[in-house]
């Protein structure tokens, strides 16, 4: 069993909700972002989700487009990312990571050498956005045979027999998004993901993450009462941005976001199993 399927499934058997901050690797510095990554854990974070700055992030919103390019300026790159994981790694060897990108810088460093690097360096998990079920064959296999698991995308306009399909593939969780648009577009409408995360459990036993749009406590622990996971991203590469030229500062920023965020989960989490209980 994978590091990320036994944490998972670990915090399913005890009633708990997982919280997996994302970070983009690299901003505002390749150096500062092993530190954030510890920080995080500190605050309660129970899976990393790292992502790998690319020029085009077609499913990021200006937030995360503006770490990317902070990012890329500051020379960071697919190799890079591996270098900060195997830096993390130095310190926790527990905790799980999953790198999140797109297909292109993959490709052009060769999916046998990612695969192989990435197990190398420490990844758990990998999750390409522009991965469609028709070329996940192409893949998962390859990152299958490294050991790490092919974590995929559901959206919110995507049919149950697509729905099956993406499943059938996926391994580690399945990330739903939980609206129409991009990272951090749109206020979280927790009232229709009850359904939506249903449908999904219908088609597999792999646990459900919930992102897009968890901005405060509030959003993370509704999010909680229906969804396995809860990935806050936008949220925490804003305290980047505004604070990243003073490390300390970061630091002490995100983690008081995330721990927030970590108190109102288990909030709803002691709440949801006294009411099982009663």
């Amino acid at each position: 069993m994978s590091r990320l399927a036994s944490r998972l499934g670990a915090l399913r058997e005890q009633g708990r909700s997982a919280l997996i901050p994302y970070l983009t690797a690299g901003d505002p510095a390749p150096d500062a972002t092993a530190g954030f990554m510890h920080a995080l854990v500190e605050a309660g974070a129970d899976v990393l989700e790292v992502g790998v700055p690319f020029t085009d992030p077609m499913a990021d919103g200006p937030v995360i487009q503006g770490a990317c390019e902070r990012a890329l300026a500051a020379g960071m790159s697919l190799s890079g990312v591996l270098d900060i994981v195997t830096e993390f790694r130095q310190r926790d060897n527990e905790t799980p990571i999953v790198l999140m990108g797109y297909l292109n810088p993959v490709d052009r460093m060769g999916l046998d050498t990612f695969a192989e690097r990435a197990q190398k360096a420490g990844v758990d998990g990998v999750l390409i956005v522009d991965m469609t079920a028709e070329e996940a064959p192409d893949v998962v296999p390859t990152l299958e045979d490294a050991g790490l698991d092919a974590v995929c995308l559901i959206a919110p306009t995507t049919g149950d027999a697509r729905i099956e399909k993406i499943c059938a593939k996926a391994s580690g969780f399945i990330y739903y998004v939980s609206f129409k648009g991009v990272t951090g577009s749109a206020s979280l409408d927790v009232s229709s993901l009850a359904a939506s995360v249903e449908r999904i459990r219908a088609k597999t036993q792999l646990p459900v993450a919930v992102g897009f749009g968890v901005s405060t406590p509030e959003n993370a622990a509704d999010v909680s009462r229906v969804a396995d996971a809860v990935v806050v991203g936008s949220a925490l590469v804003r305290q980047i941005a505004e604070h990243g030229a003073d490390r300390d500062a970061t630091q002490a920023a995100l983690r008081d976001t995330l721990s927030a965020m970590r108190r109102a989960i288990d909030e709803q989490d002691n709440t949801q199993g006294e009411a099982r209980r009663a």
